[in-house]
């Protein structure tokens, strides 16, 4: 699976986001190391609390179907601006893929960080 394939998988879950009140629609493609992939968007909620992104969908996805190592995700929004993750969607991704990679779509190009360059001091026990 190539960067770009998976970067086409997450513009398709972006199409599926439910985001009335910022109106900023993001996907996320999520690839397990045996080679599945699920599909995340963000669901945004009236109570901005209860609002899940799209990387945490996907990873709860793929846990909930009982996979729990994953390689890389990629992450973009509908509006072509860069949707880097936000701090606990990178938590998230700490528990399941600490040595995995996030791609993304910055300035039309495709970019990739390792989630240690993003989060370098992630919380383990």
């Amino acid at each position: 699976m190539t960067d770009f394939e998976l970067i086409q998988i997450a513009k398709q879950a972006a199409e599926k986001a439910y985001a009335p009140y910022s109106n900023f629609y993001v996907g996320a493609a999520l690839l397990t190391k045996d080679g599945q992939i699920f599909q995340g968007c963000n669901i945004e909620n009236a109570s901005y609390g209860a609002t899940n992104c799209a990387e945490r969908t996907a990873i709860f996805k793929a846990v909930s179907e009982g996979y729990r190592s994953f390689s890389k995700i990629a992450v973009i929004a509908k509006d072509g601006s860069t949707a880097y993750p936000c701090g606990i969607c990178l938590q998230v991704m700490q528990e399941f893929m600490p040595d995995g990679f996030v791609i993304l779509e910055q300035d039309d190009k495709i970019v990739t960080y390792s989630l240690k360059e993003l989060l370098p001091n992630g919380f383990t026990l």
